[in-house]
């Protein structure tokens, strides 16, 4: 196939593609640039919300605040704590999520001062809840994700097309040049380059990183495959006849000596007899907010089962941790996610200014009758 075809084809799928699911890319490209800033916008809301927290000399352990949290909630029989996140600053609380019996989460927030317990909420009512539910499933559940993996996957296709399409390759400096002065087409096409060409490669880390997380049944294990990274094994605890669950203070000891020097970010609980206490940490050289480093623990005898070190993952594990980064655009830090905001409004502007193109060409197109009288 010569370069003109290439070329021909690419252009029938850029336009195509485009019109077919740009209305989708929108919203979701929208909602993306709400959420990079998802955990600096929940924390102003909890503050403003339920108030603010005064740092004191020592804060209450983790095991203080879940003893708070289950004796508040021990009559709802329909609502399970499953996870804890820990206090990122002096100045955030403890934050318990309950999963009900309906699929709802419910988020409850304590001092870590005082044990008290400031207020809950319905996570999948806030603001951030609802943008997060229309990013990643338009608000339509299990159909939604279908669809929104497989609009990220045609934007792929799409910044793949428009990468070939763009005429920067034949003369550099014009592939990155608005002429203002010029016709409104020109002025026009010009936009879509210039936006497409700054924005293409992380509109390919984030359509790629979606898909991937809408598909993750059918893509984890490929990515494992194409890596050669065997998957881990699940951890499992031993259970004890007549022995509870060892206290959650001596399995942090463990937890903390198992991988030192790493600070504690979340709990998660099990929720059968069989499965392990799961304690996600974060080393002082992670860039992830909530860290990728993670103990797991035996409830019963608090036996080290597997200790995931961020910084000495297999490839395979270290290319999945490196899909949030990509996504959110957090690798470079606050320069990057301010940059990644205006990512999020790419999808908007090239809609916008490629329907404005196939409009200039549907308008030059003569009409059956116009083609007959001009003969």
């Amino acid at each position: 196939m010569n370069s003109k075809k290439i070329r021909d084809l690419a252009f029938t799928l850029h336009r195509y593609l485009g019109l077919a699911v740009g209305l989708i890319l929108v919203i979701v490209g929208l909602t993306g640039s709400l959420l990079v800033f998802e955990q600096d916008f929940d924390h102003f809301a909890i503050a403003q919300q339920y108030g603010h927290i005064t740092p004191q000399k020592e804060q209450l352990s983790p095991e203080s605040a879940i003893d708070t949290i289950q004796a508040r909630y021990a009559a709802r029989t329909d609502l399970k704590l499953f996870r804890i996140y820990l206090p990122d600053t002096p100045d955030t609380p403890y934050i318990g999520q309950l999963a009900s019996t309906d699929g709802q989460r419910t988020e409850v927030f304590v001092n870590p001062y005082t044990g008290k317990i400031m207020g809950q909420r319905l996570w999948d009512q806030t603001l951030i809840g609802i943008m997060l539910n229309l990013h990643y499933t338009l608000m339509a559940g299990q159909t939604g994700i279908i669809i929104v993996g497989i609009t990220a996957l045609l934007m792929c296709i799409l910044s793949i097309t428009g990468l070939v399409l763009w005429p920067g390759w034949r003369r550099l400096i014009a592939g990155f040049k608005i002429k203002f002065d010029a016709h409104s087409k020109r002025v026009n096409f010009d936009i879509h380059k210039v936006a497409g060409i700054i924005t293409v490669i992380f509109l390919l880390f984030t359509s790629f990183t979606g898909f991937c997380w809408n598909f993750y049944d059918l893509t984890e294990p490929i990515i494992y495959a194409v890596t050669f990274t065997p998957k881990p094994s699940e951890p499992v605890s031993q259970p004890i006849p007549g022995k509870s669950t060892l206290n959650l203070t001596q399995q942090l000891k463990i937890a903390n000596a198992a991988l030192p020097g790493a600070v504690t970010k979340s709990i998660y609980f099990p929720d059968k007899p069989e499965n392990a206490l799961q304690i996600r940490m974060k080393l002082p050289q992670e860039s992830s907010d909530y860290g990728d480093s993670n103990v797991y623990l035996d409830q019963y005898s608090g036996k080290v089962l597997r200790v995931d070190n961020a910084l000495k993952l297999p490839l395979g594990d270290r290319i999945l941790n490196c899909f949030t980064p990509l996504h959110y655009g957090t690798f470079w830090g606050l320069p990057s996610r301010i940059f990644y905001v205006f990512v999020g409004l790419a999808p908007l502007i090239l809609f916008l200014t490629g329907f404005v193109m196939w409009q200039y060409r549907y308008r030059a197109k003569p009409t059956t009758k116009e083609r007959i009288y001009t003969r």
